[in-house]
């Protein structure tokens, strides 16, 4: 039986979590004004009508910002393992995230002052 007590806070977040997401979707059926026409009902995707045709020259810029995206994404997420472990790692951790940060910067700069992040059309 004590076995069965220690999952209960497992149970209730499960629950908390299927509330917080179902609530939303059944209340936003009641509350959310509907008015359907052909225009919304048609598919949209990444900007494009599908009307188009699949051989619609894409810019490239999209896939640059993606990959930013990725990049930048990626090596802040190295900062949440660090900051948790950062008392174990002591001076020499704090000293490599610091040149880390410092490359991942001098990386920012470098795409900031070749336009890489501004949007043109």
């Amino acid at each position: 039986m004590q076995l069965l007590i220690s999952y209960v806070p497992i149970l209730v977040m499960a629950f908390l979590a299927l509330l917080v997401g179902v609530v939303p979707l059944v209340l936003a059926c009641f509350i959310a004004p509907s008015a359907p026409n052909e225009a919304k009902s048609k598919p949209f995707e990444c900007g494009f009508s599908p009307d188009e045709g699949m051989r619609v020259p894409f810019d490239i810029k999209y896939y640059l910002v993606a990959i930013l995206f990725i990049l930048f994404d990626l090596e802040t997420a190295f900062l949440l393992p660090w900051s948790v472990c950062l008392k174990e790692l002591g001076w020499h951790g704090f000293v490599v995230m610091m040149v880390f940060l410092g490359i991942l910067t001098v990386g920012f700069i470098y795409e900031w002052k070749q336009d890489a992040l501004t949007w043109r059309k």
